[in-house]
């Protein structure tokens, strides 16, 4: 098994949630701005959408989506899931805001809107965050155990922190708790130190 990354963007939740799993996998970085690979392959072969994550399953089937690779996980490892009739699509349904309410807002941050566009995104960001907050159920979103939805949540609120945005109080706790777990602090070193990792992208 593949995934394909590229540093502190969304597929960083599918590389914790793969470390948490305990799945046997390699990475592979991609530079985003051109499109190939830290082996030098054209990403385009693998994912022609063109952004990360793509997770390459060991039959040669590919995965493409945030929403979609995590639910995968889920499935086989049903911890980072939920349990009950409701369980599974509770937790799409969270992983489906995460990824169109706050993924998604971030683009005028990213992409240098304008300063009334990016001011915009900010005030939606930070209403929707409370939302959010305003909702945890215990130490994570849906009680004292994390779910894949809480590492998406998670790189969010680290975009959220790179942009200057204030988060709210319990969130900002969440994240502390979230930076105490071995495999996100794993995760993040891999995926920020360059000596652990091939070429020069």
């Amino acid at each position: 098994m593949k995934l394909y990354y590229s540093p502190g963007a969304c597929s960083l939740a599918t590389h914790i949630a793969l470390l948490e799993a305990g799945y046997d996998f390699e990475l592979e970085r991609v530079d985003l701005k051109t499109k190939i690979t830290e082996r030098g392959h054209d990403y385009a072969a693998v994912n022609s959408k063109g952004y990360v994550p793509a997770l390459v399953l060991d039959d040669g089937e590919t995965l493409t989506e945030n929403l979609a690779v995590l639910d995968w996980i889920t499935i086989g490892y049903p911890p980072l899931g939920l349990e009950g009739e409701l369980g599974r699509t509770r937790l799409l349904e969270c992983l489906a805001y995460i990824a169109t309410e706050i993924h998604k807002g971030f683009k005028p941050l990213w992409h240098g809107s304008n300063t009334e566009a990016k001011a915009d995104a900010e005030v939606m960001l930070i209403k929707r965050l409370h939302w959010l907050s305003d909702r945890l159920q215990g130490r994570y979103l849906f009680g004292d155990t994390p779910t894949v939805a809480d590492y998406y949540l998670f790189v969010m609120l680290r975009w959220a922190g790179r942009f200057g945005l204030t988060i709210p109080e319990a969130l900002a706790r969440f994240a502390e708790r979230m930076m105490a777990r071995p495999n996100v602090l794993a995760a993040i070193a891999f995926e920020e130190e360059p000596a652990k990792r091939v070429g020069n992208l």
